[in-house]
């Protein structure tokens, strides 16, 4: 079972950048693909961006295209989240989570890691 771990949130100002990290510990041949989802208080979860570990396929919610970039380092087991141009809506705890092969939920998470942008 993957266990993804978040890492990387912090402070930033608007404008600013901030790279996060999730290492999926125990990845096997199982885990197809990863994502970023993020949540604020009183909202759902919601999808930010995901990839394949094959890495041939991307794909970002609307609301960061053009401005984060995902991208997986296979021999680290590591995804990478790069935040760029980071606006205070974008805070949000940001979560990572793992989806197996021929399955459309993802269903490994981890504990999240806090993202505030200040204007």
């Amino acid at each position: 079972q993957v266990q993804p771990v978040e890492s990387g949130g912090g402070l930033v100002q608007a404008g600013g950048s901030l790279r996060l990290s999730c290492a999926a510990s125990g990845r096997a041949s199982t885990s197809y693909a990863m994502g970023w989802f993020r949540q604020t208080p009183g909202k759902e979860r919601a999808f930010v961006a995901s990839i394949t570990w094959s890495g041939a396929y991307t794909n970002y919610a609307d609301s960061v295209m053009g401005r984060f970039t995902i991208s997986r380092d296979n021999a680290k087991n590591t995804v990478y989240l790069q935040m760029n141009s980071l606006k205070p809506e974008d805070t949000a705890v940001y979560y990572c989570a793992s989806r197996r092969w021929g399955q459309s939920d993802y269903d490994a998470w981890g504990q999240g890691t806090q993202v505030t942008v200040s204007s």
